[in-house]
C-alpha cells in the first residue's frame, strides 16, 4: 500500500510477490530449484553483484561537494566477494559483528534477466539467532543505490525504527531531504514492514508491505509467474503510470540535478551528479521526471 497525503492526495494498493533469502542457502536452492538459479541465467535469478555495491566507489560520502565526491572502497569491502561478506562487512564498519549469524534478504531477483527493486530489506541475526540490525537498500529509477542501516540501538518493541533524512533522489515529487522513518520488522509467518516520508513533523506519504509467508517451491514459482507475470517489469511500469498521474495532478517536482551536492552517500552514481549545482536550487520542467516512489 503507498498513500501520498500532502501536498494532494493520492493511494493505490497493489498484490506482489518477494523472495526471503537466507542468503546462506542460495547454493542450495540454485541445486534444488528448477526455476531459480544464484549468479547464472533461469526464469528467476539472482546475482550477487546486483546488491549491496559496498567495494565499488561511494558517491559524496558525507555531503563532500560531488567534483570531490568519490573515494576508495574500504579494504574490508573490497575483498568481500559474496554478498554475505559485503552485508557483514558493511555492519561491522557500524559496530555490528554478525559473526556466525545469519542474513535474511527480502527483495526480487531478477526475472526473465530484468532486476528492479525500489527497496530491499535485510534482516541480520546474531549466532544465538536473535534480529541485531536491519539494512534497507533503496534504488531508484537511475539505479542508485543507498543503503540504511538500523542497528540495535534502534529496535524497540520487537521492531527496528529509525528516522533519518534520506539525501537521496527517490522521487520528483519529493526533495532529497525528505526524512525516511522506517519501521522494519523481522518477517516470522507474516512480513510486516513500513517507510513514511516526513517534512518536518508532517508526515506526507506512507508505504507498507504485508503478506504472509509462502514454501519457495517450483509450484509456487510457477503459480506465482502466472499471478503476477513479469513482477519486476510490472513494478517498474506502475511507477511511471502513478508518477504521470501525479504530474496529471500538477504535483511540484524536483529535477535530480537540482539538489546534486545534498544526495549523499549513494553507489552507482547518476551521470546527473557529475555537474554540482548549488544547493538549494528547484528546476521544473513540464516532462516527467522517473520515480521509484510515486
Amino acid at each position: 500500500m503507498h498513500a501520498r497525503f500532502a501536498p494532494k492526495a493520492h493511494r493505490f494498493v497493489y498484490r506482489i510477490f518477494l523472495f526471503a533469502f537466507d542468503l546462506d542457502e542460495l547454493d542450495t536452492l540454485h541445486r534444488k530449484l528448477r526455476l531459480f538459479s544464484w549468479n547464472h541465467r533461469n526464469l528467476y535469478s539472482f546475482r550477487d553483484t546486483d546488491f549491496l555495491p559496498t567495494g565499488e566507489k561511494l558517491h559524496n560520502p558525507g555531503g563532500e561537494q560531488p567534483a570531490a565526491a568519490i573515494n576508495p572502497p574500504t579494504p574490508a569491502a573490497s575483498v568481500a566477494r559474496t554478498l554475505k561478506q559485503r552485508v557483514i562487512a558493511h555492519l561491522a564498519t557500524q559496530g555490528v559483528d554478525l559473526t556466525g549469524g545469519r542474513v535474511l534478504l527480502v527483495t526480487l531477483p531478477r526475472v526473465m534477466g530484468y532486476l528492479f527493486n525500489p527497496v530491499s530489506f535485510y534482516f541480520c541475526y546474531d549466532r544465538a539467532g536473535s534480529p541485531v540490525a536491519a539494512l534497507a537498500e533503496v534504488t531508484n529509477t537511475f539505479k542508485e543505490m543507498k543503503p540504511y542501516v538500523l542497528g540495535p540501538d534502534t529496535r524497540r518493541d520487537g521492531a527496528f525504527t529509525l528516522r533519518v533524512p534520506k539525501h537521496f533522489y527517490v522521487s520528483p515529487f519529493s526533495d532529497v531531504d525528505v526524512a525516511f522513518d522506517f519501521t522494519l520488522r523481522a518477517p516470522g509467518e507474516r512480513l510486516a514492514v513500513q517507510i513514511d516520508d516526513y517534512v518536518g513533523a508532517q508526515r506526507t506519504l506512507t508505504s507498507t508491505l504485508a503478506g504472509p509467508r509462502q514454501p519457495l517451491t517450483d509450484g509456487r514459482l510457477a503459480w506465482f509467474t502466472l499471478k503476477y507475470p513479469l513482477i519486476t517489469l510490472r513494478v517498474i511500469s506502475l511507477i511511471h503510470w502513478h508518477a504521470f498521474r501525479l504530474w496529471l495532478k500538477k504535483l511540484p517536482w524536483f529535477a535530480k540535478a537540482a539538489r546534486a551536492a545534498d544526495q549523499r552517500d549513494l553507489y552507482r552514481p547518476h551521470a546527473s551528479l557529475a555537474v554540482p549545482v548549488p544547493s538549494g536550487a528547484i528546476l521544473s520542467s513540464p516532462s516527467l521526471a522517473p520515480s521509484p516512489k510515486a
